[in-house]
């Protein structure tokens, strides 16, 4: 490819809306476009690492036997009121009428479509177990795009789906595509990527993985625990509750508190610390009047993702500014009116005593509670976010926190889908069951952001041999020279017949300006062709991440750049 040619423009400013590099440089390198908020136009080079990664991806789904389809990004609203997500997925999914009048949706992920695929095509388990994969587009009207193609609303991605005769069997496949996604994320380039117990959220399943590019800049928090290896999303992530009980527990009392309703007020007002309080949280279930009552000990917060686990039901923050029998700032659960209300005790509250919590009424609190003696509580459940330090619920270290970007995902699935589209098929005793499901999703747009998040330096991207969108930058440096010209040409077709993808930098433009564009768009290796290195029969090879810098014969160059492409390549 010639660069005089390449459409997209190459700058030295960053966008105003670019607050992380992968953003920042994608733009200014002239990768991506914006077309509207979350939507993107991606450019030939974006394109050409989007290829690479899909046929990595292929090449890993192939070998695990996955069949590759393409099902529809449209879809009727009939198929989706099967499953049920019709009315359960929110304003994320698009839903519109064609020129008819009927409901259609746009896929922001295909179980239903799988399902319709494969029920009445497969009837009997011995066609079972097998895996059919895509690499579609799909639209979710995404509240808070970010990042470039970290967070966006139309993407491209890989998605599976298997299913199998028993749980037995799912669980076997599950590890051979835990261990082909391994393989994938390392062939593209990344290096720092874990997987982590997640939350599977409206995906529905019992059993998840996330694999987490750990970075600074991810939305995500990652719990690890360096010495056994836990590892779990925020979401779902556990610990060991420490205890903080006294010996002797003090009579309860109520205590005059005035105007101190947060817990640091409080805490300060009864010189007490947070952790011997209990905190109230409040939320209201969506689309209906009961309110949902969290106590937790005031050093903790509370985990919306395992609380909506327990309830089983959507929450939302509750507003008490008109409530008649809750006194924000001082709700507790003694004495507590329970009418219309679900209350959660949090485990880390079992065996507290002494604590302070609300009295029910303005301006007192409850001081010298002993959970176990003074509050009837029937069960305690862990609904607290994991802190830096907790002790590790495998092996009681002390946990770690990270920051990460999701960069693909698996669930074990179980029958939510083929249950409710009823899709039945004969086990070997001739009754008709509901196969078993696994899903598996990789977003292409956002692999390209987070390895070039990872790799990049101050100077721009920096892409691994394996996925760059050209092997070889090849700047000759006066072009106008005519050896130069002749030498840069006939290496140019030397090595594209050889198999090497070059990107012919053929501008008559300074050394300082080609190098620039070079760093800027992260190709791997720098090939310099000028009058004084042919003076002594040579070009310069310098590799982007700094490994190699030499000077090589020219008759012998093209053998050397395609030996070190080859190395390169994972």
């Amino acid at each position: 490819m010639l660069i005089s040619k390449l459409v997209g423009n190459r700058s030295k400013d960053n966008p105003s809306d670019a607050a992380i590099k992968s953003h920042a440089y994608l733009v200014r390198a002239g990768f991506i476009k914006l077309v509207a908020n979350g939507i993107w136009s991606l450019g030939m080079p974006a394109k050409r690492i989007a290829a690479k990664i899909e046929k990595i991806i292929r090449e890993e789904m192939d070998a695990i036997d996955g069949q590759e389809c393409s099902f529809p990004v449209v879809m009727p609203r009939e198929l989706w009121e099967e499953s049920g997500r019709y009315t359960s997925i929110g304003e994320e999914m698009v839903r519109f009428k064609d020129r008819n009048g009927r409901d259609l949706v746009l896929g922001m992920t295909h179980e239903e479509a799988a399902v319709h695929f494969a029920r009445d095509n497969v009837v009997s388990y011995q066609q079972l177990p097998f895996m059919i994969y895509q690499i579609q587009t799909k639209f979710r009207d995404e509240a808070r795009s970010r990042g470039g193609l970290i967070r966006v609303r139309e993407f491209t991605m890989k998605d599976a789906y298997s299913f199998h005769i028993s749980q037995e069997d799912l669980e076997e496949y599950y590890e051979k595509v835990y261990a082909a996604y391994t393989r994938i994320f390392k062939r593209i380039g990344m290096k720092n990527v874990v997987a982590v117990k997640s939350d599977s959220g409206m995906m529905g399943g019992s059993v998840s993985h996330e694999y987490m590019l750990l970075t600074p800049v991810g939305e995500d928090t990652i719990v690890i625990c360096p010495a056994c290896g836990y590892k779990a999303n925020m979401e779902v992530a556990e610990c060991q509750p420490q205890s903080f009980s006294d010996e002797v527990s003090a009579q309860k009392e109520e205590v005059f508190t005035g105007d101190a309703k947060e817990i640091s007020e409080v805490s300060a007002y009864l010189n007490v610390p947070d952790y011997k309080t209990i905190k109230a949280v409040s939320y209201n279930i969506k689309g209906e009047t009961t309110t949902v009552l969290c106590f937790i000990r005031g050093d903790l917060e509370v985990n919306e993702a395992k609380l909506k686990k327990i309830i089983r039901k959507e929450i939302v923050p509750s507003n008490l500014t008109d409530s008649e029998k809750l006194v924000a700032g001082n709700i507790g659960p003694i004495g507590l009116d329970t009418t219309d209300t679900i209350v959660v005790f949090d485990a880390s509250l079992k065996g507290a005593n002494n604590m302070v919590t609300g009295a029910n009424r303005a301006e007192y609190h409850i001081k010298g509670v002993d959970v176990q003696r003074d509050i009837a509580v029937k069960e305690f459940f862990d609904i607290a976010k994991v802190k830096e330090g907790s002790g590790c619920p495998k092996c009681g270290a002390a946990l770690t926190i990270s920051n990460g970007i999701e960069v693909g995902n698996i669930f074990q699935l179980g029958t939510k889908y083929t249950k409710s589209m009823e899709m039945t098929v004969l086990n070997k005793d001739g009754a008709q069951v509901y196969p078993i499901m696994g899903c598996y999703g990789i977003g292409i747009g956002r692999a390209i952001a987070s390895v070039a998040e990872e790799s990049a330096d101050d100077k721009g991207l920096c892409w691994p041999m394996s996925i760059a969108p050209w092997h070889v930058y090849l700047c000759p440096i006066r072009i106008d020279n005519e050896e130069v010209r002749a030498k840069s040409h006939e290496l140019y077709e030397s090595l594209r017949k050889a198999g090497v993808e070059v990107l012919f930098d053929d501008r008559d433009a300074s050394p300082g300006f080609k190098f620039a564009d070079c760093d800027l768009m992260g190709i791997p290796l720098r090939v310099v062709i000028s009058p004084r290195s042919l003076a002594n029969g040579e070009i310069e090879l310098q590799m982007r991440d700094g490994s190699l810098k030499t000077n090589i014969k020219y008759e012998d160059c093209v053998g050397k750049i395609a030996e070190i492409v080859s190395k390169n390549i994972v």
